[in-house]
């Protein structure tokens, strides 16, 4: 076994000042104290002038040792205090004309700044904390074995229990597993003793210690969905009243007046002309009636797309020839393809193509259609040179439309397409000029 080395002795700061300071007066001591004894002098003069330099010497080199030691301890304990979090402690004798009162200047302020950043630090925690306390979603934290590590009072009151009974548990033992596996993009439904329905879940991670932590965020869907869902029944009910009603109003006027006239005794000589028009508009007001149900049902049941490869140059092209009231005008764009349901997309170019050309008509305007690359996605942007949009709010409503024997649904038909492919569609005004512009982004 071989011998551990020694440690070097070392001198420490203080010993190499003392021994520098002795070696430069060192020389001079020697030469006068030489001078001294070897000199024509008295044995008093001798002794006294020895004691009075030896003790000048002695003296001069402690107090060149404690004016370069303390301050320097000095820093050292206030370096400390700024370690330990002790921002209140200040050196004295810090001033802009010495060299060590700079050094001493500049350690003040840089405990100022910390105890400010500190002091920041701390209000922003706790507004964190309050934020955290008082919002309506409960968020979690779990640490790499998925160990509870952090939650908040919505967490704790979906789950029933305080806080010091939940650190540290696992996440399958608190029935959160699920949720730290589950997809984000899909709602989950869920039953806590705090509270069951449909949650959405946001997870993300981030380190604390160098180690990967992740933090996971419930929001309780089934209060929203519920408010949707009664707006969407509501909204309904008024079109399906409004529409129905329509209809079924001057159905009964008419049938009364029928009712009234056969009653009559005797007969008027041109009952049957008129029992005909009646019929006739009874007829007509029905089969408006059954159109509308009609496209109330091919609204409700669109089919999930069944995707392919499209080229949708080709697509577009093949959209347009099909227009012969206008000649729409193709602004060629890079070969593009894109993963969709042909059908569908081709229906929901049709829908915008017409109404672009309907707009275009009434001012004797033109449609162009292009389409372009934009990074992840593919878009196709139809302008028209009509009047414009003057209703945009009321664009994709369902059954809602300004043209005579409009249906008022394929807009709403051509976003639930967009939508259901990934993508979007939107209708504004042309900011260069009089006209609407209709612009489908989908996946690449």
């Amino acid at each position: 076994m071989k011998n551990a080395p020694k440690p070097r002795w070392r001198i420490s700061h203080e010993g190499r000042l003392t021994w520098l300071t002795l070696a430069a007066g060192g020389p001079a001591i020697i030469i006068a104290l030489a001078l001294l004894w070897f000199g024509d002098f008295s044995a008093k003069v001798d002794w006294t002038l020895t004691m009075l330099i030896a003790g000048c010497a002695f003296g001069f080199l402690a107090s060149a040792r404690e004016h370069t030691v303390r301050p320097l301890q000095t820093m050292s304990n206030l370096l400390a205090a700024l370690r330990e979090g002790d921002y209140s402690i200040r050196a004295r004798g810090a001033r802009v004309d010495d060299a060590l009162g700079e050094v001493l200047l500049e350690i003040n302020q840089l405990g100022e700044t910390l105890r400010k950043q500190r002091l920041g630090a701390f209000e922003a925690t706790a507004l964190l904390r309050t934020i955290m306390a008082e919002i309506d979603v409960a968020v979690f934290t779990f640490d790499p074995e998925r160990r509870l590590r952090l939650v908040n009072r919505a967490g704790e009151n979906l789950l029933r229990q305080p806080i010091d009974k939940l650190l540290g548990r696992r996440a399958a033992d608190l029935g959160l597993a699920v949720c730290l596996d589950a997809d984000e993009d899909a709602p989950l439904s869920l039953n806590f003793p705090g509270g069951s329905g449909r949650w959405g879940v946001r997870k993300s991670e981030f380190r604390e210690h160098g180690l990967p932590h992740k933090l996971l965020v419930l929001t309780d869907l089934s209060r929203t969905l519920r408010e949707e869902e009664r707006v969407a029944w509501q909204r309904l009910v008024r079109v399906l009243g409004h529409e129905m009603n329509n209809s079924l109003a001057p159905i009964k006027s008419i049938a009364g007046s029928l009712e009234s006239l056969l009653r009559r005794d005797p007969e008027p000589p041109d009952w049957r002309d008129d029992a005909r028009s009646g019929l006739h508009v009874i007829a007509t007001r029905a089969e408006s009636l059954s159109r509308f149900m009609q496209a109330y049902a091919r609204l409700a049941r669109l089919p999930p797309p069944q995707k392919e490869t499209v080229d949708l140059g080709a697509l577009v092209r093949r959209v347009v020839s099909l227009e012969t009231r206008l000649a729409v005008r193709i602004k060629e764009g890079p070969p593009s393809e894109i993963f969709a349901d042909a059908v569908q997309i081709e229906q929901l170019l049709i829908n915008i193509l017409h109404n672009a050309v309907d707009a275009a008509l009434e001012t004797n305007g033109a449609v162009t259609v292009n389409w372009r690359d934009i990074g992840e996605c593919t878009e196709v942007v139809v302008r028209d040179e009509g009047p414009g949009i003057l209703n945009p709010a009321n664009l994709f409503v369902p059954f809602f439309t300004t043209k005579p024997g409009g249906s008022g649904i394929g807009l709403a038909l051509s976003r639930q397409i967009a939508e259901a492919h990934g993508g979007s569609l939107s209708l504004t005004n042309r900011p260069d000029r009089r006209g609407g512009e209709a612009l489908l982004r989908l996946p690449r």
